[in-house]
């Protein structure tokens, strides 16, 4: 954050924020005329409806959130129920920064203990080839976010790194389970099957890269429309 934000006051916050909820600036104009990033504006705004002018004053004290509380909140962006911010504003969350922490404390086993009192997730379950699979696709297109991945499949955070890494080296034949079989007793793979592990990888590449790009546009169309609001 700049100098000049942190000198801004309450009341100047109040104030950006009122005339951004009243269409008199848009969301670029409010952060340039506040010194901060377009984000902070918009954690602001959520203040502010969730809490009127005073939510905006500085938080004298950490405030205590229940186990039961974090764990309701996690668990309703993992199962997909609401994007992030809107699941921060539903728990009274000062920013989304908060569920992101209880998120990675989740995904690590920091928090969030099971009542016998081990890590959740802290083993894992027996898997198919399919199944892995399925995994490694979604991990992969969620920007390799194994903890959620983890949390969600029911099994290791380890394992699902493994298998990633597996996968990207040597496609579809990483996935195999081949635990107790003595070297050699399963057949090689051929240059043909090889081939088509290859061909299939590529094309999942292109995928990949395709949706990365679909985002951008999308993303660079919200930034027009933002402008636009001006």
């Amino acid at each position: 954050m700049s100098k000049r934000a942190m000198k801004l006051s309450v009341e100047n916050r109040v104030n950006i924020v009122e005339q951004y909820l009243t269409n008199e600036i848009g969301i670029a104009r409010a952060a340039q005329d506040a010194g901060v990033s377009q984000e902070t504006v918009r954690s602001w705004v959520r203040l502010y409806e969730n809490g009127g002018p005073s939510a905006l004053l500085p938080a004298k004290n950490n405030k205590h959130y229940s186990k039961e509380l974090k764990l309701s909140a996690v668990t309703d962006y993992l199962n997909g129920l609401d994007s992030m911010i809107e699941i921060a504003k539903k728990y009274g969350l000062r920013s989304k920064t908060q569920l992101q922490n209880w998120l990675k404390d989740y995904n690590t086993h920091k928090d969030f203990k099971t009542t016998s009192g081990g890590s959740y997730m802290s083993k894992s379950r027996a898997t198919t080839s399919d199944e892995r699979l399925k995994i490694v696709l979604e991990c992969i297109t969620n920007d390799k976010d194994y903890g959620a991945m983890a949390i969600k499949y029911q099994v290791s955070y380890q394992n699902i790194y493994q298998w990633v890494k597996r996968y990207e080296e040597l496609g579809e034949a990483g996935l195999e389970d081949r635990r107790g079989r003595r070297k050699g007793t399963m057949p090689s793979r051929t240059p043909e099957e090889l081939l088509q592990d290859e061909l299939a990888r590529l094309k999942r590449e292109n995928q990949r890269l395709q949706m990365e790009l679909d985002v951008t546009k999308k993303f660079q169309e919200l930034e027009r429309r933002d402008r636009w609001r001006k």
